[in-house]
């Protein structure tokens, strides 16, 4: 599979990467990963890049700010609120593509829910994986507990979560000030706005993951969308056959 890595200036100066993959000519479809991933790893080592590849698509993988190739300040000033989204309007701007399907996970999933409630326009359809209404509506119930484990490690209130959040920090040479920055971004979606999402939502969950709140009421409280649960937690969903064929099927 090729695999084509580029770099474009965002909307306050910042280069972010993006890598490119499936046919040139195909269907856009952004791909956005999760907390501390990256689409490397999020997308392209489990084998779900070359799968929605294969369905003939132009496959866009972008790196978050504060995430993979992409760059990581440590000045809190670099991550204002929304930058992710707004990240991608560049992006997809920049690009010249205006009618696009959409995909996100966790993190990623919380993204595509901005961009649609920014009004962006450009979805046809969105995938939305890894998360539930909590994470969307009270964002700030995660990015508390993402917070305390990136200070305080062992010591957090979930001393296992905290030493495990330091140790992907420390293997993925992850600077914990970025990482908090990326969380400063992050902006609830109001229920109202959710209702006004008219774009067709498919919301896939493994059945063990509530690290986000219900998938179920996600779906519900969006104004156009369904729930797949797929077996898995929220770190095992991505690699189960049955994720990749909802995915697969998605993009069909």
């Amino acid at each position: 599979m090729d695999y084509r890595t580029a770099r474009f200036k965002t909307f306050d100066g910042l280069n972010l990467a993006w890598t490119e993959t499936g046919s040139p000519n195909g269907r856009p479809t952004l791909v956005l990963h999760g907390f501390l991933a990256s689409a490397q790893l999020n997308w392209i080592e489990p084998g779900l890049a070359a799968a929605m590849a294969a369905t003939g698509r132009r496959i866009i993988l972008p790196d978050l700010r504060g995430h993979g190739e992409s760059d990581a300040p440590t000045d809190p000033v670099a991550y204002p609120k929304d930058a992710l989204p707004q990240d991608q309007e560049v992006l997809l701007a920049q690009l010249g593509i205006t009618d696009f399907d959409l995909i996100g996970y966790s993190l990623g999933a919380r993204t595509a829910v901005r961009l649609l409630a920014r009004g962006h326009a450009g979805p046809a359809k969105v995938f939305l994986g890894g998360m539930g209404e909590a994470g969307i509506t009270t964002v700030g119930t995660r990015k508390d507990y993402f917070e305390d484990g990136i200070r305080n490690g062992a010591n957090a209130k979930d001393a296992r979560a905290g030493a495990y959040i330091q140790t992907i920090l420390k293997q993925r040479g992850m600077s914990p000030e970025a990482a908090l920055g990326v969380l400063s971004t992050q902006v609830s979606t109001s229920p109202e706005q959710l209702a006004k999402i008219k774009t067709p939502v498919l919301v896939v969950n493994g059945d063990q993951d509530r690290d986000n709140g219900d998938p179920m009421a996600l779906a519900a409280a969006l104004g156009n969308a369904t729930c797949q649960l797929v077996p898995g937690n929220h770190l095992s969903a991505v690699a189960e056959p049955a994720f990749r064929d909802a995915l697969v099927a998605f993009l069909s």
